[in-house]
Order: C-alpha cells, then structure tokens, then sequence
C-alpha cells in the first residue's frame, strides 16, 4: 500500500490517481471531523467536499514537514476557523452533534450519550484538543503545530480535559461514572 505522504507528493506531480486514493482513505474521516463540530450534516460536506478541493489547489505548494494526515486537519481546521467566523452572528452554528459522535465499541447509547454531553460541557480550548487527540488520532506534535502552541500547552490542556471530563462524567446523575 502506498503511504500518505508518497501519495501526495504523486498529486503533487498531477496524478488523479493519488487524489482519488487520499479522498477515499480520508472522505469519512474529514466529513466526521465537521460533523461533531456542528448541527447540519449539509454543512459538514460542503466544508468536507472544501477541505479536497483545498488540498487540490494547494498541491503543488506541499511541503513534506508533518504528515499528510496533520497537513489534512490542518486544512479542516482552518476551514472551520474561517465558518465559525462567518457564522459569528449565526446562533445555530458550530456545537458537538449529539447523534453523530461514534460511540466507542462496547459501549451502548445511553453511555455514549453522557459522553457526548460531558464532551460538549468542556471549554473550548480543551474540548478540541481532546476531540483532536481522540477522534482524529492526532500526534501530541500534530495538535500543538496545527493550533500554534507548544506541545507542552497540548499536553496540559489535554490533561485538564481529561479530568474536567472525568469530573463532569462523576457529577453527572445516571452517567458513567455515577455507576460504577
């Protein structure tokens, strides 16, 4: 299988080829990065379907620094930047989706439902370096390069998500750590 990086650098050179293979790895994971961070499925695509055609024009510019994985996100996460900020007086924009985070394997509804809620009740900083780390599986040197701040900041914030989600999930009547 040929990587990421390898493929890229082949678009790079004008091959579909490698575009249509990174769109398929990534159409879901990029869709569901949008998805969690907002109300309207609709709306996760058209800035999904934005984020290809981003890495489309912006080709010939990559640079192999990071993964292409981290150069994808970074994409995504800009997008969104640029939404939010479009969307500033648009009261239903940009909130966790409560029927479209995947719930982990193992776990049933109504668990995955008090995580969500716990989720969408962290301050934003540290809700999305959580949501970075654990549902796009970036590096703790992934996150702090795609948010501008050192990884040591990465580290911190994600620890105090960590236990404010702990907190909130222990406080929370009928939730998950409730019953244990």
């Amino acid at each position: 299988m040929t990587s990421d990086e390898q493929l890229i650098l082949e678009l790079k050179q004008g091959s579909e080829a490698a575009f249509t293979e990174l769109f398929l790895r990534y159409r879901e994971r990029v869709w569901a990065f949008f998805r969690r961070r907002m109300n309207d499925a609709a709306q996760a695509e058209e800035l999904a379907q934005e984020t290809f055609l981003a890495v489309l024009r912006g080709a010939q510019r990559y640079e192999p620094r990071a993964t292409f994985r981290a150069y994808l996100f970074g994409i995504a996460f800009n997008i969104l930047a640029a939404h939010r900020r479009k969307s500033v007086n648009d009261q239903k924009h940009v909130c966790a989706a409560p029927d479209e985070m995947a719930a982990p394997s193992g776990t049933n509804q109504e668990d995955a439902l008090c995580v969500r809620q716990a989720v969408e009740r962290l301050e934003g900083g540290e809700r999305e370096v959580l949501m970075l780390r654990e549902f796009e599986e970036l590096s703790y040197e992934e996150i702090a390069k795609l948010l501008y701040v050192p990884v040591n900041t990465v580290r911190s914030r994600l620890f105090r998500a960590r236990m404010a989600l702990r907190d909130i999930l222990t406080a929370t009547p009928g939730s998950l750590g409730a019953r244990k």
